[in-house]
């Protein structure tokens, strides 16, 4: 239900990921109400009523018939998202995702159906379009300040040790769907697609590292062709020590823009430069939540006015299939040893 006030909200997953949406949650806590957060796990569910004081459940069932619940933020493993989307939909519920839609493309457009089919709103947790730098990157290409692209990059040389892949499910088909590019790139790429124009066809190879045993890729790199003929390359790893900032690069006609980690710079044809934002720590290292919860801060605040004004969210299903579409087409041209085209699909 949505009041005037507060929207009544569920949890449910309290793993790893919900730490920054509860942050969140409480920066918000003028427009949004936690009426339940489900976990099967007791200890889950003690430890994190004693971090953020919300009300936690034991029962999924009460959550989706509790008709006062106008949403959920679902944030379990992907392969666990389309049954729970199913349910929490058909009872009316929007739905905030955390990333991927699902563990694959064909799950994740079920996903979206469902939420489409019950007339509910779907947002996704892909929080890299919401930074300020980004913000402003996204600005000056919707007015085409940087003139016609002639070139584009994406880079992400993170890294996780070999501990975290030992954690049960993590970077395997069966749970996550994948390694590097579905669980940690996803983000960067996701903003990389909402950038550049529509990717035409990718050349790519994938690889388990030695650094890491893992049943998927902890490395990918791809040259990529857009749809008006420019140019770009892909880099994606987890094997990175210890981490650094992910890039992209956008080569326009009028400038050049680098992206670096939470900071934008513009170099002009014409000698300007413009800079907004600051470097920050995202995440690429040991520790995946070494991060601010700004973004997921404002991810949140976004989906709560779609709900408000009856509109899809920036960072809505059909938008984030366009990221599966292209790790797809990476992960075929790797198997294939040849270029592959990338699905072309109206977000």
């Amino acid at each position: 239900m949505t009041t005037a006030s507060r929207t009544r909200v569920a949890i449910v997953g309290l793993g790893m990921a919900v730490t920054p949406h509860a942050q969140s949650l409480r920066d918000l806590a003028d427009r949004v109400e936690v009426a339940g957060a489900f976990s099967r796990t007791p200890k889950r569910r003690g430890d994190f009523a004693q971090r953020f004081g919300f009300p936690v459940a034991d029962d999924l069932d009460a959550l989706v018939d509790d008709r006062s619940i106008a949403a959920v933020l679902i944030l379990t493993p992907p392969r666990t998202h389309l049954p729970l989307v199913e349910r929490f939909a058909a009872a009316g519920k929007h739905v905030l995702l955390e990333k991927p839609l699902e563990a694959d493309t064909a799950r994740a457009e079920a996903v979206v159906e469902a939420c489409e089919r019950a007339g509910v709103r779907l947002g996704v947790v892909l929080q890299h379009r919401f930074r300020p730098a980004a913000r402003a990157l996204a600005g000056w290409m919707r007015e085409g300040a940087l003139g016609d692209i002639a070139a584009a990059s994406v880079c992400v040389p993170w890294w996780r040790p070999q501990t975290y892949y030992d954690d049960p499910g993590r970077g395997t088909l069966a749970r996550d769907g994948g390694g590097v590019l579905i669980t940690q790139a996803i983000h960067t790429l996701d903003l990389f697609l909402s950038l550049t124009p529509p990717l035409s066809d990718v050349a790519a190879f994938a690889a388990t590292t030695a650094v890491h045993r893992m049943e998927t890729e902890d490395i990918a790199c791809a040259a990529l062709r857009f749809r008006n003929g420019a140019l770009g390359t892909l880099d994606a790893t987890t094997a990175s020590y210890p981490g650094f900032a992910e890039r992209i690069a956008i080569v326009g006609t009028r400038g050049t823009a680098q992206l670096v980690a939470g900071k934008v710079d513009v170099h002009w044809h014409d000698g300007r430069r413009e800079s907004v934002g600051e470097e920050a720590t995202l995440g690429g290292g040991a520790d995946p939540m070494a991060f601010a919860n700004d973004a997921h801060r404002a991810v949140l605040a976004e989906f709560l006015d779609a709900i408000e004004q009856d509109r899809p969210p920036t960072n809505d299903g059909r938008s984030a299939l366009l990221v599966h579409d292209l790790i797809d087409a990476v992960l075929a041209s790797s198997r294939a040893h040849a270029p592959v085209t990338v699905r072309q699909r109206t977000p």
